[in-house]
């Protein structure tokens, strides 16, 4: 699977978050309303999101280094997992926080138009932007599920803006449902109600996506269908007879490392050997690109 970093849902999303968070805020501002302020807060956690999405990327693309000789491709697996954590966490609860409040001390929702026109306005945009996300991980994806992307995409900034767009969308629906049982029983707990809906849906996020990226920090193997390329490409079925023991670790989204011990035919010579490990290198990179630091140790594979 490409590990496409998905520049352009990224941006998408911010313009269109920056844009929603201001329009809330002022609706909070005008009519008082408790998912109104919660939203806003979210769209601002989801646009400073995307910012470390970017800042990530761009720090993942340094030169190596002495210090760090595999580079620095693993900067991306950290900002997503900030993100999820910092982020998405605040947000939910911060909506919980205000949810209670409201719950509490209701009070009704003022200048009803304005929270209602601007979510009306919020998931239109929204809509635009996950249907940027859904198009980017499409032309990645493949045959997978949606929720088998999720779980095995090895660059996080995909389902990162996925799960975020899509917990906007139900997000706002949430909210508007608050803000309109709130003005149709007159009762400002239905608006606290709504907040607090959207709180838990941002910590359950948060969880999710702490959980994937918290997977890609402790180091995830190639998939499936990248090892088996690799295996084949290590056996010429001459001087390399067989793989004895392989490891694949990602350094990055679009960096793997390799490390394999080879059986090697018992009358090679040093010389035959080493074009033969030289030659392995070149066809693994030939059908897995992204393998790029390779270790191979030949050995004589004995008979039990």
């Amino acid at each position: 699977m490409s590990a496409s970093g998905g520049t352009k849902a990224i941006v998408a999303a911010l313009g269109a978050n920056l844009a929603i968070a201001v329009a809330k805020f002022v609706a909070a501002g005008f009519s008082g309303s408790a998912s109104m302020l919660a939203e806003g807060v979210h769209s601002l956690a989801d646009s400073g999101n995307q910012g470390l999405l970017l800042l990530g990327g761009k720090k993942a693309k340094k030169e190596a280094s002495e210090e760090h000789p595999f580079g620095y491709g693993r900067e991306r697996y950290i900002y997503g997992f900030l993100v999820s954590i910092v982020l998405f966490t605040i947000g939910g609860v911060f909506a919980l926080y205000e949810g209670y409040e409201k719950i509490k001390h209701p009070h009704a929702v003022e200048h009803w138009y304005w929270p209602v026109g601007v979510l009306v306005f919020a998931i239109i945009a929204e809509s635009f932007s996950f249907r940027t996300a859904i198009k980017e991980s499409n032309e990645v994806r493949g045959s997978l599920s949606w929720g088998q992307f999720v779980r095995r995409a090895k660059a996080p900034e995909l389902p990162v803006v996925l799960l975020e767009d899509l917990g906007a969308l139900v997000g706002l629906v949430l909210a508007l449902g608050g803000v309109g049982l709130a003005l149709l029983t007159g009762d400002g707990v239905w608006d606290g109600v709504g907040t607090m809906c959207i709180g838990v849906l941002l910590v359950v996020i948060a969880i999710v996506l702490a959980a994937e990226t918290k997977s890609l920090l402790l180091g995830e193997s190639a998939d499936p269908s990248e090892r088996e390329k690799i295996r084949e490409a290590l056996v010429d079925g001459e001087t390399v007879t067989s793989v004895i023991h392989m490891r694949t670790l990602h350094l990055g989204p679009e960096e793997l490392l390799v490390a394999a011990k080879v059986a090697v035919a018992h009358d090679g010579t040093a010389t035959e050997i080493a074009g033969a490990i030289d030659a392995a290198e070149e066809r693994i990179r030939a059908a897995v690109p992204i393998a790029r630091a390779i270790y191979l140790e030949p050995d004589i594979l004995r008979e039990r």
